[in-house]
């Protein structure tokens, strides 16, 4: 393992806005004293590796999202109360879940569960040109074995986020990623390290290194 898991991270045009959704989908509590500040809304978890940070950005989001969140809930219907739409309901897909879009548009997908958890979220996609090949390294990363799920066309990375529960799904699409990705998750690790395994690195702040995958997608790496 060269690196692991830190937290989950929100790109939002209205931080306290999408902070209070997402608190309520995913079953978190938004930090007292960042809930009217322009910058940057904590979600707090039963540990600080479920901490989801909605950071406000300036970059209008302009296609779907390359990195999207799978949740539980009691019904669809009870997500549309929180402030959520319908895109695709699971009836008309044949699928076992329904995409949905936040209050900014960013696409996610709900399971019913007739008695979902606490906490609600189970999964991060990662859409991919190469599937595989991301869940091997993302795999290297993290310290676990990629489960390649061949008749589908997707691999699966399972114990190398928050909890056991939550997995890393890396699924094919056709497309190249063209935008910065507004979901994203944090590290701890060694940023020298990482780019010796095939990372690039994109910029510095004085607490953290940008640095994406070999398919392009940002992820920030914090020192130990």
């Amino acid at each position: 393992m060269t690196a692991r898991w830190k937290d989950l991270c929100l790109d939002a045009d209205d931080p306290a806005l999408l902070a209070g959704f997402w608190a309520a989908v995913i079953g978190l509590e938004v930090e007292a004293d960042r809930a009217s500040t322009p910058g940057p809304v904590s979600l707090a978890g039963p540990t600080d590796r479920h901490r989801v940070w909605i950071n406000p950005t300036s970059t209008p989001r302009r296609v779907k999202h390359r990195l999207h969140l799978d949740v539980d809930a009691g019904s669809v219907a009870e997500v549309e109360a929180l402030g959520a739409r319908v895109v695709l309901p699971a009836e008309e897909s044949g699928f076992i879940w329904t995409v949905m879009a936040d209050p900014e548009g960013g696409e996610f997908c709900v399971f019913v569960r007739d008695e979902p958890p606490a906490y609600r979220l189970h999964g991060v996609v990662v859409d991919c040109r190469d599937p595989f090949a991301q869940a091997a390294w993302w795999g290297r990363v993290l310290g676990v074995e990629p489960v390649h799920h061949a008749d589908e066309g997707y691999a699966t990375l399972e114990g190398a986020g928050p909890d056991e529960r939550l997995t890393l799904d890396f699924v094919p699409v056709p497309e190249a990623k063209v935008a910065p990705n507004r979901v994203h998750w944090d590290l701890v690790g060694d940023r020298d390290e990482l780019v010796l395994l095939g990372a690039t690195h994109r910029w510095d702040t004085p607490g953290w290194t940008v640095l994406a995958d070999p398919e392009g997608n940002e992820f920030c790496v914090f020192p130990a």
